[in-house]
């Protein structure tokens, strides 16, 4: 059901486009790595891949489990709650070896959070977490890069400039991209193997914000 809302919502907030590296491809078991930059990129990136025919499992902040609705919906669709910082922080990694085992595609925000600025511009991806790595080592599943941009231009910044940016956004349309990149394998040394995967979402997400006219990105 959450793949069928943001697919339906997202189309009506921006001009959302999606393209894949040729030899992109989704093996069941797979780990969906994407680069996290604003409180919609979710929706955006569940609805690009609903338009790839995938329907992934979630690692997402706790908090929205507390939403009415929201956390209802998230439950059915046999979402993670991640408890950063919190005693049973690693549940979030054993329920996501589980998905995986069964052949579920997890998709995950190994920055594990939102970047401070206030500003609407794209940046590169920032540092990683150990759970994508640590992730993919205890389940050997491989590791498909995912960029997206232009969700800052939907919200970004304080509560009330967030507020405004959803309101405004189906009569803004931004444009939004999501580009998906070739898996790769991780193993062996943890910060090499975080060093590898934090390149290729960056690459994925240079694709998509150059999609966009980003200067960020076209700097680069």
């Amino acid at each position: 059901m959450l793949n069928r809302i943001a697919a339906t919502l997202v189309p009506a907030a921006g001009r959302l486009s999606v393209t894949t590296d040729p030899d992109a491809a989704f093996a069941p078991g797979s780990i969906l790595a994407a680069n996290h930059t604003s409180l919609a990129d979710p929706a955006i990136v569940v609805a690009a891949l609903h338009r790839l025919g995938i329907e992934p499992v979630v690692m997402a902040a706790a908090g929205l489990w507390r939403i009415p609705l929201l956390g209802c919906a998230l439950t059915r669709g046999g979402h993670i709650p991640v408890r950063r910082g919190h005693r049973r922080a690693a549940d979030a990694l054993d329920a996501a070896a589980d998905a995986l085992s069964k052949g579920r595609l997890v998709l995950i925000y190994a920055e594990g959070g939102l970047p401070l600025r206030r500003d609407a511009a794209e940046a590169a991806p920032g540092t990683f977490r150990s759970g994508l790595v640590r992730l993919a080592e205890r389940t050997g599943a491989p590791v498909v890069p995912v960029g997206q941009a232009g969700a800052r231009r939907v919200t970004s910044g304080g509560a009330v400039k967030q507020l405004a940016g959803l309101v405004t956004a189906p009569l803004r349309r931004p444009d939004l991209h999501v580009h998906v990149g070739a898996p790769l394998a991780l193993s062996g040394d943890h910060p090499a193997s975080t060093a590898r995967a934090h390149t290729a979402v960056t690459t994925a997400w240079r694709v998509a914000a150059s999609r966009l006219g980003e200067p960020a990105a076209l700097a680069a």
